[in-house]
Parts: C-alpha cells; sequence; structure tokens
C-alpha cells in the first residue's frame, strides 16, 4: 500500500509532536521554517488483510512474534519492500520496558552503522555533481585523521569509505566509548597499529570512517548531517529521519536501549562519528531509505550514484557468525555499503550495532525485495530476519532461519506485548 503524505505542515507543528528535536551536529537546520509532508499512519501494510505478494507474510509475523516474546528482546519494528512495494510493516514489544509503552510504527530506533549507508550516498552524489574528488588523499581536505607513517598523504577518500586505511579493525572505539573526542582519536591513529599496509585490505572502522564526516561537510558547504537530511531526508518524505542524542530522546515516542527487559543508559558516543552512526528514524522511513537505496527514487537518488556507492572495492570476510557466516560467500565493502551472495542471490545493504540498538537492512537487488528491522537489545538473533523473507520470496523450505527449537528455553517471562499495529560489530 502507497504511503499517503499531507503536505504543508511546518517544521514548528511537527517539532511540537515530537517528530524533530535539536540537531546534534550544525546547530538550527536552514529548512526550520519550509512546510515539508507528514506521513499518514493509518495507511500502512500493518494488518493481514493487506498482506500481499509471494512472501508468507501471516507466517513471518507468527515467527516475529515468538521471537519478540524471547527474554532476550525489548521491542522488535520490521518492513518488507517486496518487488519495489512496500508490503508489511509490524512492531513488537516495549519502547520501553519500566512503563510498557509498546513499539509503533512511529517508534524512533537508531540506525547505528547503517547510517554508513547515508554518508556513502552523499559521498557519490558530490561526487558526480564534481563538488568532491573520491581519490584524493584525504590530507588534501584538512581533516583530523591521521594516519601511521603519514599514509593520509595516499589514503583517498574512496579508502577511508571503503575501510581501506589499513588500520587494526575498530581502531580506537574503546577509547570512543569511554568518551574521548573522536578528533583527538583520529590525530592519535598515527601511533595506532596496522593490520596491513593502507589501502590494500579491508578493515572495519568508525572513528577513521568519520573522518568522511568532515570531508563531506566542506564539500557541501554545510553541516554533515544537514547535508544528508537536505538532500535525502527531506525530499524522500523521511520526516522521522535525522541525526543526534537529544533529537531521539527528545522525541514522543522513542525506544529506550534495552538489556534484557532491564532499561539501560543512553550511551551518546556513537552519534559523535555521525558519518560512522548518527541516524535515527522509523521503521517506516528505515523502509523508505531502502526503496531509495534499490533505485526507487531516481529524482532523489539516480542510477548513476547509486551505481558509485554500491560499486564493490574491496572483498571483506563473510559476515555475521556462526550459521549466517556459513551461508553467505563473495563478501565485499562499497562506499559504506556491503554487497555479498547468499543461496546463490546476489543481496546488499548493512547492518548495525551500537550499547542497546541493532538494525539491519538487507535486500536484493534482482528483485527488489528486502527487509528493514530495528530492534532496542543487543541480541543478534534477529539478524536472521531479512534472510528468512528472502526464503519465502523464493520458496525455499528448507530454511529455518527464525526457528526458535535451537535457542535454550525461556526462563523469565516475555519482554512485552505482542505485534501492535499503530554477533556483529558496529
Amino acid at each position: 500500500m502507497k504511503r499517503v503524505f499531507i503536505l504543508l505542515i511546518a517544521v514548528t507543528a511537527l517539532a511540537s509532536m515530537g517528530w524533530f528535536g535539536i540537531h546534534a551536529f550544525g546547530g538550527s537546520h536552514p529548512l526550520a521554517s519550509v512546510p515539508i509532508p507528514i506521513k499518514a499512519p493509518e495507511n500502512l501494510p500493518d494488518t493481514p488483510a493487506e498482506w500481499r505478494g509471494r512472501i508468507d507474510y501471516r507466517t513471518l509475523d507468527r515467527q516475529l512474534s515468538a521471537l519478540a516474546q524471547r527474554p532476550e528482546m525489548a521491542g522488535l519494528a520490521v518492513a518488507v519492500v517486496e518487488d519495489g512495494e512496500l508490503r508489511f510493516v509490524r512492531t513488537y514489544g516495549v519502547a520501553d520496558a519500566s512503563t510498557g509503552a509498546p513499539v509503533t510504527p512511529h517508534t524512533l530506533f537508531r540506525w547505528a552503522s547503517v547510517s554508513k549507508t547515508a554518508t556513502g550516498a552523499l559521498a557519490a552524489a558530490l561526487a558526480r555533481d564534481g563538488a568532491v574528488d573520491l581519490t584524493r588523499p584525504v590530507a588534501g581536505w584538512r581533516t583530523s585523521l591521521r594516519l601511521p607513517g603519514g599514509a593520509e598523504e595516499q589514503v583517498t577518500l574512496e579508502d577511508v569509505l571503503a575501510q581501506r586505511t589499513g588500520l587494526t579493525k575498530n581502531a580506537y572505539d574503546e577509547k570512543l566509548e569511554e568518551g574521548q573526542s573522536p578528533q583527538l582519536l583520529r590525530a592519535s591513529l598515527a601511533a595506532a597499529p596496522l593490520q596491513c599496509e593502507p589501502g590494500t585490505c579491508h578493515t572495519y572502522q568508525n572513528i577513521a570512517f568519520d573522518a568522511a564526516s568532515e570531508i563531506l561537510a566542506r564539500a557541501a558547504n554545510e553541516p554533515f548531517a544537514d547535508a544528508v537530511e537536505d538532500r535525502f531526508f527531506r525530499p524522500l518524505g523521511m520526516v522521522s529521519a535525522g541525526y543526534g542524542m537529544e533529537r531521539l530522546t527528545g522525541a514522543k515516542d522513542w525506544a529506550k536501549p534495552h538489556r534484557g527487559t532491564q532499561v539501560r543508559p543512553v550511551k551518546e558516543a556513537y552519534w559523535r562519528v555521525p558519518a560512522a552512526a548518527g541516524v535515527e528514524s522509523d521503521i517506516v522511513d528505515f523502509a523508505t531509505w531502502m526503496q531509495a537505496m534499490m533505485g526507487n527514487r531516481p529524482d532523489v537518488l539516480s542510477e548513476a550514484v547509486l551505481q558509485l556507492a554500491h560499486q564493490p572495492r574491496v572483498r571483506t570476510e563473510p559476515l555475521y557468525g556462526n550459521a549466517l557466516r556459513q551461508a553467505i560467500s563473495d563478501a565485499s565493502y562499497a562506499l559504506g555499503w556491503r554487497n555479498f551472495t547468499y543461496g546463490g542471490h546476489r543481496l546488499a545493504g548493512h547492518s548495525g550495532a551500537v550499547a542497546g540498538y541493532r538494525a539491519t537492512m538487507i535486500f536484493e537487488p534482482a528483485t527488489r525485495t528486502g527487509v528493514v528491522a530495528l530492534w532496542n537489545s543487543d541480541w543478534g538473533f534477529p539478524f536472521r530476519i531479512p534472510f528468512a523473507a528472502i526464503d519465502s520470496y523464493h520458496k525455499r523450505e528448507d530454511a529455518r532461519w527464525l526457528d526458535l527449537s535451537e535457542l535454550p528455553p525461556m526462563t523469565g517471562g516475555a519482554a512485552g506485548p505482542g505485534p501492535t499495529t499503530v554477533t556483529l560489530k558496529k
């Protein structure tokens, strides 16, 4: 079912409704007084009568309902795009276990490292505009990034976005989590150990990757967060999507981080590297972003920009762990973007994890079919959800990705209410 938009709603009115908080990066937004669209929540495919397609949505809903009852879970929001159309939106469990507030289609969650997909897209768009040269060494942009042996003189923006800095995996993330400045940490990476010669292998980063926020802000001539929102989120009608901790925690409907049934403190660290992990949104806008990544909105993200952003640059190790790791092959990294093969099908997207939140966006470009999922706990099992849906689309009957019988029996109560209709590194 198509999303319906009501035009000419002032941003100030949206703010009073809890849609927007302040920008943590970049101050006041240049669109602060411009009317923008707001979605009509009653027109979502969130009831069984509206679930139509090749995927067995009723079985998927039963599986997700059972998954949401696990004590490792708090809340969960899932949307499925099939053949390019939004076909399924469903939410489960609690946004806040202390109050019992349920997850709704408009509950804000963190994207974590799926935020890198927006960074890669912005870099590709600015490159197509001629505003940024992906092959220019990062030192030429006067960033805070320093690499061992002065390698910032050779490592390009493309290398940074494809995770080819050569640094050991997740270099200095623990220092960022301790509260240290990302700018100072980027400068101190000059003394960090290398896993390979810069530019020669894939080593996943957050702090080094966020040098892109400095470069792209300068190229766009506006703060990084504003550039992404102005260029992509607002034209796509993604009114819930944006950057910054206060923007999330100031919203009326947002998912608190959990560990099991316990609400945990919100940790700011990764919002301070916005290019790497700064975005939050509701599940419907997350699905809109996936549709744009599929090529459904060439007026905002052209085929040329998507091709530039999604073109593989370097081979990577298989993703995830255990059974999923064994099922995936031919993995590669593009500009903040992953590509891999599963069951003979080429899939694309990204996943992410920060304390108390997980996110995933995986789809098959050939059929424009995939899943976005957001949940507010640290459990990695729900990363399987997209693969269950893709197997259903292709009528693969031997897949058991959401079979909970392999898990230990539940020893506690359920994490929260059922559906509502209103081991991966970062």
